[in-house]
Formats: structure tokens, sequence, C-alpha cells
């Protein structure tokens, strides 16, 4: 079910992978993605497997737009919001952010409450949504803000037109890169990064290409497929 989790510092931090859900090809099987055409009821009975395993009752999602957009929620919400990151002082509620090659990012105080998920895409970086959602903490009152960085399309498969790399390479010059091929490319999670170390943000990274690695889904690599997940949640006393 995780690819990669980290229970320590009073905090739950985990990538999932596709494996350990119910979901039918070409969604096998940890789907968690209501919006890519797999059975819902499939896709809820993923998120309550994950649910279970961070030991949470629930977990907030959001609905991502490929945007900047910040929400800061204090419990699961009865409406998703339209947001590609959510922040929370409360103990106990598990946000995420669903990839399939885009960046997952997930934050925490490392003294106070705030925790956040980022869903991170070329459009993301370019909008600055890491920007904004550290902006968002530090508002909250977070003082020492570290990060963790999930698996996500490398620079050597997202092959890109030239005129689209020099535009994301003009806001994070971080992000030029070149394909496997030769041709023009974009390393999003490298821009990311990037980002984040101007703000002072300590980070870790886990490393793997969602293309290269069929453990992960890769829209990219299948077209139709699924959603895996980044998770974060503060431990309740």
């Amino acid at each position: 079910m995780f690819h990669w989790r980290d229970d320590s510092e009073g905090l739950t931090r985990a990538f999932t992978s596709r494996r350990g859900g119910v979901s039918a090809a070409p969604y096998d099987s940890l789907n968690l993605g209501l919006r890519v055409g797999d059975d819902p009821a499939d896709v809820t009975e993923n998120r309550n497997r994950v649910a279970s395993a961070l030991g949470v009752p629930a977990v907030a999602f959001m609905n991502q737009c490929h945007g900047a957009d910040v929400a800061v929620i204090e419990a699961v919400p009865d409406c998703t919001p339209d947001a590609d990151a959510l922040v929370t002082l409360t103990p106990g509620l598990a946000l995420a952010a669903l990839v399939a090659d885009c960046t997952p990012v997930l934050l925490w105080d490392v003294a106070g409450p705030a925790v956040a998920a980022v869903h991170a895409g070329r459009p993301g970086m370019m909008k600055g949504v890491v920007g904004q959602v550290v902006s968002t903490m530090r508002d909250l009152g977070a003082q020492s803000i570290s990060a963790v960085v999930g698996p996500s399309v490398c620079s050597r498969c997202y092959e890109v037109p030239l005129a689209l790399r020099e535009e994301a390479a003009s806001v994070t010059p971080e992000s030029r890169a070149v394909s496997w091929t030769g041709t023009p490319a974009i390393d999003v999670a490298g821009g990311v990064v990037a980002q984040l170390h101007d703000l002072h943000v300590d980070i870790s990274w886990v490393a793997g290409c969602a293309r290269e690695d069929l453990r992960l889904f890769s829209h990219r690599r299948d077209g139709v497929t699924g959603r895996f997940g980044g998770f974060i949640v503060r431990k309740a006393p």
C-alpha cells in the first residue's frame, strides 16, 4: 500500500503505491482519484483502506485545479474544496494530495501544529503553489517548516515543446531540463525543490520516477490510469 512512510516526530507522512486496493484495470488497484473514470465505490473503498492504515477515520481531499489556491481547514469538509494545497492546525486531521506524474509535497511546522499537503504540477510550479502554502503556514504561526517531496515524473521523461520549457525556466531556472532523447524537458520536482529552498524550507526527497516505476500511477506512461497520494497527519495527543 505504501511506497514510502515515516511515522517519526509525532507525524505520519506517506506516499502510496498502486498496490493494495480493489480497483480493476486500468486503475488497478489502489486508485484514489474520483475523477479519472474509476468506479466511485471502488475508490471509496480504496480511500477507506488508506485511512484505516493511517489510523484516522477519514482523510481530507481536494478538487485539484492545477493552480495555486490554498484551503485552510479544521475538519474534513462537507464539500471538497477546489484547491491545490490543504493546510490544517488540527491534530489527527489527515490531508491528501493526489498525483500521477505531478509532484506531491508534504509540509509541517517542526515546532507548531501546522501541516500541509500540496499538488504541484507544472502549472502549479509556475504559479507558485508552494510559495502560497508556505506563506499561509507562516501566517498561521509556523516558524520552522520542513518538507518531503514525493515521487513524480522525472525530467528525463517529461518532454515538452521548447517554448514551454523556456516559459517554465523563466519562472524557475532550475526546471530547465533535457529528456532522454535530447529534446526539451521540464524538471517539475527540481523546480519545486528550488522554490522551497529559496523559501528556507528544510527539504527531503523521496526518489523515484512515476513514469519509470510500475508500482506508481503515471498518466504519461499509461494515459487512462489512477492516482496515488501523498498523506500527512499530526498525531493527536
